[in-house]
């Protein structure tokens, strides 16, 4: 076995290859650019090498600064992990001529599947369904009109060379062909160095289900079932699950063994992934790219299958023979993968950049009775850089079933405590609890249909209503009983009662709490409960149990009351005297200021293009600039019908988040 690897990626995915190579004995070098110089992964590391700027083309991206840290500290392979050079197969070659292992597939497999027009002729030639589409290369903005209008709307416009959601725009119109081809032409040059672009039909209401392949130099071959990847938002993944809730075990060994004769094909000798777009009428299923690569959510085929794939993709890089047949697998439970974003649900799911002020995950191991896991490449104190993917963490479940496995997956968020940046937890625990989401009715539009207006948060149920009402009334007791010890006017405890008003919301709750050390009889509303909690002034996680059930909220002290927040729920709450809540009901709103005049940057970024002038008569809906940040770009529209009084900013400007860009009549 080696020796020593290189690690040619950064973030969780470099710290999670680490894992496994400290397991086997192999010594472990990670590259790092000037923004990732105090990260996780090369405090693990045993050693690091700076290869530049933060910028991924003058760093990561860049094949002489890879060998030159190969060659200058003894490595004998690398691993690429996802993204950056991972599915290059100059990079391959390269490393090859160097005499260098690469941990991945050999490069004609590469070469043959990683491109997603010639995977799609091979898939064609060997007899695989797959999508209707333009397989040619399009050039220019005319032409992807001309191509869409040929195929049909809705079309998908994507880069050829892309992968991770980046680069892929969907067209419903000629309209949005126009603002699309090029958004993506740059994007595709920006995060791959390839702008080729093709179209494809955009098939609706499908799901996304992949089938994890792996196979080694020997021409063995294996599938370790399937992924289902169907909740997706702007083509990016956002929760996992294996198995899928779609498959039968027909369909699923057809697929399984399809998705083998793929890469047989090519001689794949690695981990890979064949995604197809699968029907949830007829479980008919189409090809549509391999990735060859490692994927961001193979945890959750770990979970249910045992298998570490890092270490797979190890041993077969070395030469060994899998000694995994396909009789020796089989599914083992269910698992489901949240990805927590640095983005704000409530802003449309803008990039949210900056320090983590406070980083706290749920604790790895057991929890309700299923399993957590914990992928990240951060900690608390660590920034969230505009130059990479706003992925802070994967937090993976696993239990007996699908409904066990989401029931420990939303307790496991429930715990997840992020502060300094916005976070997607609230969103992705709403889900958790979603009508729709727990019956296994998954599409690719599932985000779409059911916030179609986007995240706004959820109301609270009468149970979330009761959880946060006790946690109101137990941390106001506590900091009552704290200022009566400060005055000298201590009450002994389990003496101290207290009738108060809790107010979450407009809604009014009638509380007689009887404050104990560490736990508290309370009546909300007329009824009576039990509380239990290790809850101490100075935690921002409120953990216990009511009437005998665990439940953890999050909690935040403000100048007035408190702010509390469960699953996708954010209130505020008072604590006051009955009349302190009488009189509250009857103070005034303050109005909002009127912003649909200016045109504000939603996030940290850089300027692409401004695509107005001064005195230009505006529409309502239309582009009015590009921003950039953590590789998308950002399309900025104005609220308003208006003439153009001033810009601020210019193409190249960095701009922060909330700063005024153009201002309107």
């Amino acid at each position: 076995m080696f020796n020593k690897i290189l690690i040619a990626n950064r973030g969780e995915i470099a710290v999670r290859v680490i894992k496994t190579c400290k397991r086997m004995g192999i010594k472990t070098v990670v590259v790092y650019s000037d923004a990732d110089a105090g990260s996780m992964a090369v405090e693990m590391a045993d050693e690091a090498v700076h290869i530049g700027p933060p910028q991924a083309s003058e760093s990561y991206l860049v094949m002489d600064k890879i060998v030159d840290a190969v060659k200058q500290t003894g490595a004998e392979a690398v691993h690429p992990g996802f993204g950056f050079l991972s599915e290059n197969p100059e990079f391959a070659k390269r490393l090859d001529k160097e005499g260098i292992t690469f941990i991945g597939p050999n490069a004609h497999a590469i070469e043959a599947m990683g491109d997603k027009i010639s995977s799609k002729n091979l898939a064609a030639e060997a007899g695989v369904s797959t999508v209707p589409g333009h397989m040619g290369l399009i050039e220019d903005t005319k032409e992807a009109v001309k191509v869409s209008g040929e195929i049909g709307y809705p079309v998908m416009i994507k880069a050829s060379a892309g992968g991770g959601g980046k680069g892929i725009r969907v067209a419903y119109n000629d309209k949005e062909v126009e603002e699309g081809f090029p958004a993506v032409k740059a994007e595709a040059k920006a995060s791959f160095g390839d702008d080729r672009i093709f179209i494809e039909k955009f098939i609706e209401a499908p799901r996304h289900v992949e089938i994890q392949v792996m196979g080694d130099k020997h021409g063995n071959c294996i599938y370790l079932f399937e992924r289902e990847c169907s909740i997706q938002r702007r083509n990016q993944k956002v929760i996992e699950e294996a198995p899928s809730p779609l498959l039968d075990e027909a369909t699923r060994k057809k697929m399984g063994e399809q998705a083998v004769a793929l890469a047989k094909a090519v001689d794949y000798d690695s981990a890979g992934t064949v995604e197809f777009v699968a029907s949830g009428k007829d479980k008919s299923f189409y090809f549509l790219e391999m990735n060859t690569r490692l994927q961001v959510e193979h945890p959750v085929t770990e979970m249910i299958t045992g298998v570490d794939l890092v270490e797979q993709m190890l041993r077969v890089a070395y030469g060994e023979k899998l000694a995994i047949g396909q009789g020796d697998l089989k599914i083992n439970g269910w698992a489901i993968e949240s990805r927590v974003y640095a983005e704000d649900p409530y802003r449309k799911f803008l990039p949210s950049i900056g320090r983590l002020k406070r980083f706290n995950p749920p604790e790895e191991g057991p929890l309700n009775g299923g399993t957590v896991r914990m992928d990240s490449g951060v900690r608390e104190g660590d920034e969230i850089s505009m130059y990479y993917d706003p992925m802070i963490a994967k937090l993976v479940t696993h239990g007996k079933t699908r409904d066990e496995a989401l029931d420990v997956q939303a307790a496991a968020l429930d715990r997840f405590h992020i502060e300094g940046i916005q976070d997607n937890i609230p969103f992705v625990a709403a889900v958790m609890d979603e009508a729709r989401f727990r019956s296994g009715d998954l599409t690719t539009g599932y985000i779409k249909d059911v916030f179609p207006h986007g995240f706004e948060g959820t109301e609270p149920t009468a149970h979330q209503t009761l959880l946060l009402t006790t946690a109101a009334a137990y941390v106001h007791g506590v900091f009552a009983r704290r200022a009566e010890k400060i005055s000298g006017r201590m009450s002994e405890p389990g003496e101290q009662r207290n009738d108060w008003v809790v107010i979450l919301g407009d809604a009014h709750h009638e509380v007689d709490l009887e404050l104990g050390e560490g736990e508290a009889t309370i009546r909300i509303d007329g009824t009576g409960h039990k509380l239990v909690t290790g809850w101490r002034p100075g935690t921002h996680l409120f953990e216990g149990e009511l009437d005998g059930e665990p439940f953890a909220v999050k909690f935040a002290d403000r100048t007035e009351g408190y702010v509390f927040r469960h699953r996708g729920v954010s209130v505020r709450a008072l604590v006051c005297t009955p009349l302190t809540a009488t009189l509250h009901a009857r103070l005034p709103e303050k109005p909002k200021p009127d912003m649909s005049k200016l045109v504000i940057s939603p996030m940290p970024g850089l300027v692409v293009s401004v695509d107005v002038e001064v005195g230009q008569q505006v529409e309502e809906g239309e582009a009015v600039c590009i921003v950039e940040a953590m590789k998308m770009q950002n399309i900025i529209r104005a609220e308003a019908t208006g003439t153009v009084k001033a810009i601020n900013v210019g193409d190249g400007d960095s701009v922060a988040a909330d700063e005024v860009m153009v201002e309107f009549e």
